[in-house]
């Protein structure tokens, strides 16, 4: 692993770095996705055999109710248990994250409320490169039931055992074992076989992230969740346990990006050294090996300020301020989830403590956060007027409107007002 010192020049090759992997990913998702609107299924089947080895006509695009069934009865109590724990503690942060009415008179007689209705239908993309990821299948279903979301599809190109059996303890039912973009084009545009959904959601490769991208403007995503970003900042304390938590997310894929962020170059020396001794007890084809080295890196920051501001710039997904340390936490504004002091393994977070793993990358969490029960729901405004309202808010509406040079404006409002002057009103 890298040991760099931070500067401007660094920066902005590992941002650069960054816009070119999206600019790669974005033309070869747009070729797929162009052929699955067009050619629907055949492009499905032909895209998902090429990338995934998969044979939809021997396998059949839906997991039958009999292979659901099949996998719930062999489901270990332990797992069983576990999925519950994870599932409960998102439900309980979800419940708390979904948008209230409420009702405000903003003067007399004009009053504004707000109705929460839930999206129709939702793709769930679950990511299955090496293993299905029973967590991201959580992460997106729990907050969707939770909002009142009528139809939940879930997508995975090889969706085993213990996905299966999670579906179906979660209530999720309709499982297509189709994925990378031409499964988010097949979500958002609908083919004869996938049904076209209202929202896509859910964490995936950077194909797969420049795929909902693309289709955003036809359908709703929730955010860009492409490979995974971690950064550690710490000076001091359990080199251990940070290498640990680099690792644990430079294992994602071969291009996760995991940072130490310090101005200690003693315990740069000293988390690189934990680094690669961990690294070499893992297995030979984890993505680690190939991420630390190509991926990752250890930066040396001249002081607290600069690391700070760098980290502000990078807005990266992951965020561990390992020292717990709430000055720091004050400093930062930008990043997709915080994990606050030595305990908080950056891998509770992906599985189980409650807050949600579908997290910006690539720089959007400058501008938003992580997947919530609010994404499920639309915030519908009402807004009720009556006649002594009307009459407050007619005068200056006419002259707003014809600021705009908008006369068809301005006269909705005057018919209406010569009404109330005769005292007739209908």
């Amino acid at each position: 692993m890298r040991i760099l010192r931070l500067t401007s020049v660094v920066e902005r090759k590992l941002l650069s770095a960054r816009a070119r992997h999206d600019a790669e990913a974005q033309r070869v998702a747009a070729h797929i996705v162009a052929e699955v609107r067009e050619n629907g299924d055949a492009a499905l089947a032909r895209w998902t055999q090429q990338l995934d080895g998969v044979d939809l006509r021997q396998s059949g695009v839906w997991v039958s109710r009999r292979e659901i069934a099949a996998a719930r009865a062999q489901m270990s109590s332990d797992l069983r248990r576990a999925i519950l724990h994870a599932a409960r503690n998102v439900e309980r942060v979800a419940t708390k994250q979904l948008p209230r009415p409420w009702r405000v008179a903003v003067e007399p007689g004009v009053t504004i409320s707000q109705i929460v209705r839930p999206i129709d239908s939702v793709g769930c993309y679950i990511p299955g490169g090496r293993f299905a990821l029973i967590s991201s299948l959580i992460m997106t279903a729990v907050p969707a039931k939770v909002a009142g979301v009528r139809e939940i599809v879930a997508v995975c190109p090889k969706p085993n055992a213990e996905l299966l059996a999670a579906a179906d303890l979660l209530g999720v039912t309709k499982i297509a074992r189709v994925g990378g973009a031409q499964a988010i084009a097949a979500l958002a545009y609908g083919t004869a076989r996938i049904p076209r959904v209202e929202k896509i959601c859910g964490p995936g490769n950077r194909f797969v992230t420049a795929a909902k991208q693309i289709v955003s403007a036809d359908c709703a995503i929730d955010l860009p969740a492409g490979p995974t970003e971690a950064i550690v900042l710490a000076a001091e304390g359990n080199a251990r346990w940070v290498a640990a938590d680099l690792l644990a997310q430079a294992e994602h894929a071969p291009d996760a990006g995991s940072f130490l962020v310090t101005t200690s170059v003693k315990f740069a020396g000293l988390v690189r050294e934990e680094v690669l001794a961990q690294v070499r007890q893992l297995p030979s084809q984890n993505p680690a090996h190939q991420s630390i080295r190509k991926a990752g890196a250890i930066l040396v920051a001249p002081s607290v300020r600069s690391a700070c501001d760098f980290i502000d710039r990078f807005a990266p997904e992951h965020l561990s301020l390992a020292a717990n340390h709430g000055s720091l936490l004050r400093r930062i504004h930008s990043a997709g989830t915080v994990f606050l002091g030595p305990w908080a393994a950056q891998p509770l977070g992906d599985y189980i403590s409650g807050s949600n793993h579908v997290l910006p990358t690539a720089g959007w969490a400058r501008c938003r956060g992580g997947l919530s029960a609010a994404d499920f729901v639309k915030c519908i405004s009402v807004q009720s007027i009556g006649q002594r309202g009307f009459r407050g808010l007619a005068d200056d509406a006419q002259i707003l409107a014809r600021a705009e040079s908008l006369a068809a404006h301005a006269n909705a409002v005057e018919v209406r007002q010569r009404r109330t002057r005769q005292g007739k009103v209908r």
